[in-house]
């Protein structure tokens, strides 16, 4: 069975934990640069703040080896910040990350999702949902 690594170090990596927990599927986390040691078939990068993950993973060195592994082929999941980490390119941003996915994202902006953007609308009978 795949064993999936899911990056631990800031944002929602617990939501994506609690998902394999359901599917039955055996996890590990990456909290430090040892954790990269362990045998994993695929990793997630979670969504969060990518420059702090980005910095959190220079700070302790795993930056360069996972960038390799997903060089190499190393599937990989990436949600909202995980996605930017991947990117290729980040159109309002002069940074990238791994830029191992041949994309162009868009930040939402910094800080919680919540700040960067709130609408409300009528939803079918149910009246205004957030």
């Amino acid at each position: 069975m795949m064993k999936i690594a899911v990056l631990a170090l800031q944002g929602a990596f617990a939501e994506h934990e609690r998902m394999l927990g359901k599917l039955g599927v055996p996890f590990l986390e990456l909290r430090q640069k040892r954790d990269l040691n362990g045998s994993f078939d695929g990793l997630i990068l979670p969504g969060g703040e990518s420059t702090v993950q980005g910095k959190l993973l220079h700070e302790l060195g795993m930056f360069d080896p996972l960038k390799k592994q997903i060089a190499e082929g190393l599937p990989v999941f990436g949600t909202c910040a995980g996605l930017l980490l991947l990117a290729g390119k980040i159109a309002n941003d002069d940074r990238t990350w791994f830029g191992t996915m041949d994309i162009t994202a868009v930040r939402n902006a910094y800080g919680r999702q919540l700040g960067s953007f709130y609408t409300e609308s009528e939803c079918g009978g149910a009246g205004r949902i957030p």
